[in-house]
């Protein structure tokens, strides 16, 4: 329950449309809602100004579809991150309006006009091809969270004329999220170059040595460059939601 519904159910009862009784009863499932497997939490949307979101990597189809059948009662935005097709075609089967982007691996509910909630423009920066599916979960995450969202691919540093390229837009945006896996040194590159908020998105992407995402990872902590937010290896979630909050409006 977000806080426009809290708001409207005591417009509501201050109007007398509904009795005490009735707003206590609804107001009763915000803490959370408890099931066999699982326990929703209601408040989340109230504490973080996002609803729960669903990691469906190691829950069967059956619990990825009750979770979020049960999440779309409650909220207009629902979204499920590692979600395979499986999984998908569960949820679909008991949620009709439902999107599923198999890049990103993203499941989603949400209205067709969001809320813009930000400053300005989060722009998603993969250093290469092979870092989409991580910049993806990033952009659409970012993009439900009511974030204006721009994205730029195969930028990396082996060619850095392509990024230099795309310099001007690069310094518009209010917040940068930049995965990149290999040696990881787009990040460092980017901070160097702009004076925003940047957050680096270490990917499992590289040879041997790379050590799924390890060395990467390492040099984006390393950085020279200040004022890099380095989040786990692609977890382009993560880096989004921090992105996000960087970003959001308030009052």
């Amino acid at each position: 329950m977000e806080k426009q519904a809290i708001r409207q159910l005591l417009e509501q009862v201050k109007q007398e449309e509904l009795t005490i009784d009735e707003a206590l009863k609804r107001l009763a499932i915000l803490p959370f809602a408890s099931f066999e497997e699982s326990r929703i939490d209601h408040h989340r949307a109230l504490r973080r100004g996002f609803p729960e979101v669903i990691f469906a990597q190691g829950k069967t189809p059956e619990q990825v579809a009750k979770i979020f059948s049960h999440l779309c009662e409650h909220h207009e935005v629902v979204l499920a991150t590692r979600v395979d097709a499986v999984q998908a075609e569960a949820v679909r089967s008991v949620v009709a309006d439902v999107t599923y982007d198999s890049l990103a691996r993203c499941l989603y509910r949400a209205p067709e006009n969001l809320e813009d909630r930000g400053r300005g423009e989060i722009l998603v920066l993969a250093a290469g091809t092979s870092d989409l599916p991580v910049a993806r979960e990033a952009y659409l995450t970012a993009q439900l969270m009511g974030n204006r969202m721009g994205m730029l691919v195969d930028v990396g540093v082996a060619g850095l004329h392509r990024l230099l390229g795309e310099l001007e837009r690069v310094r518009a945006a209010e917040i940068l999220i930049v995965v990149a896996g290999m040696e990881g040194a787009l990040p460092s590159v980017v901070a160097g170059l702009v004076d925003r908020p940047l957050v680096a998105v270490p990917t499992s992407i590289g040879y041997g040595v790379g050590m799924g995402g390890i060395a990467a990872l390492m040099t984006m902590l390393n950085s020279c460059a200040a004022g890099v937010t380095v989040v786990n290896i692609d977890n382009g979630f993560g880096a989004a939601y921090a992105a996000s909050l960087m970003n959001r409006r308030h009052g």
